[in-house]
């Protein structure tokens, strides 16, 4: 615990066998619930987490338990969030709970079937929420955490009243030469992305999965609903500034070479995730901006990608005569007058609409 607040930390693994006894013993004495989701891993995994779970060291205090709400007449709704919240289960991967005891630290969840990380991260968010768990982190299975940065995360959630707590890694001065180019490039094309398509226009090192989340916030998303794979940080912070949840980020180190093997194939998981992020941009405009409260920006964003489809059909004339050389009919001088006028109309409400997303997205930061 911190400040009387309970603390869980949700570990998706998959094939982690050499890796995951790393995580369990390094974790800090102040988490009260290790939430382990094995993604039906091939290796084995299980045998190792059970050397774990089976010590008499596991203790740990048991949890608060949430008194039951009083059917009454005002408390009617409060019964149906209640009721939706116990079948929204099904709407998870199925899992099968290994090890879950009140006074026991360590928590076993194995998915049925390989369902990705997001996914596996979510099923672990699921039971921290219905445990009502104050502030959930998330440390991969592969020990490329470092736990004494742990309490850095955990804190503005406990303390400060954050909802959201993320690593940065390309902040530390060793990131250009420690994390592999491949990866740094990676990294960095995708948080220019997501600053676009989430609305925190301030975050960077989007893919890193480093995170402590509030209980609060856990319930403003729909948990069952987030990315399965690769995507899902992104995913993530594109639903929680719809929710309007607040978010800060914190340095850490960056890990690598400590046994680890990567199953991320960046020329693959680019493309995918860039098609996220445009829908998930879309969805966010929409959702945010007229569904839920209207602002003006929807108009600007909209009316930009309208002038830019539009001056399509003038460019393609243009490059038609200039591929031609001239030779065939006149110089499209009309053409031309009109693809510059619709294309700066377009970057100017592009550019204002990006503008009041940025001021309009200030205040969520912490």
């Amino acid at each position: 615990m911190i400040n009387d607040n309970t603390l869980a930390v949700v570990v998706p693994a998959y094939n982690e066998e050499s890796q995951i006894g790393i995580v369990i013993e390094t974790m800090p004495d102040y988490i009260d619930r290790i939430v382990i989701v094995d993604d039906n891993s091939t290796d084995g995994t299980q045998a190792a987490l059970a050397k774990y779970y089976n010590r008499s060291n596991n203790a740990s205090r048991p949890l608060s338990v949430k008194e039951a709400i009083e059917s009454s007449f005002h408390n009617e709704a409060e019964k149906v969030l209640e009721r939706l919240n116990r079948e929204e289960m099904a709407l998870f991967t199925p899992s099968t709970i290994i090890h879950e005891e009140p006074d026991h630290r360590i928590v076993v969840i194995r998915n049925e079937k390989n369902a990705g990380v997001g996914q596996t991260i979510a099923r672990g968010y699921k039971w921290c929420k219905d445990h009502h768990i104050d502030c959930t982190a998330v440390m991969a299975g592969d020990a490329q955490m470092d736990p004494s940065e742990l309490y850095d995360i955990c804190y503005p959630v406990v303390a400060e009243g954050v909802d959201y707590v993320k690593g940065n890694r390309l902040s530390h001065g060793s990131a250009r030469v420690f994390i592999p180019k491949t990866r740094f490039f990676g990294n960095s094309v995708l948080s220019l992305m997501t600053k676009a398509a989430s609305g925190y226009w301030r975050v960077s090192d989007t893919q890193t999965g480093y995170t402590a989340i509030s209980n609060s916030a856990l319930n403003s998303i729909k948990l069952y609903d987030i990315y399965p794979r690769y995507g899902m940080p992104n995913d993530m912070l594109v639903k929680l500034n719809i929710a309007g949840c607040t978010i800060r980020e914190i340095p850490i180190k960056p890990v690598y070479r400590v046994g680890e093997n990567s199953k991320m194939r960046v020329h693959k998981v680019i493309p995918r995730i860039s098609w996220l992020l445009f829908r998930s941009f879309i969805g966010r405009i929409w959702t945010k901006y007229f569904i839920n409260d209207f602002h003006p920006l929807f108009i600007l964003y909209n009316l930009s990608l309208f002038l830019y489809l539009f001056c399509i059909p003038f460019a393609v004339r243009i490059v038609q005569y200039l591929l031609a050389r001239g030779i065939y009919g006149e110089k499209p001088v009309l053409n031309t007058l009109m693809f510059m006028f619709l294309f700066v109309s377009a970057s100017q409400s592009l550019l204002f609409a990006m503008w009041m997303d940025i001021q309009d997205n200030d205040r969520l930061y912490k």
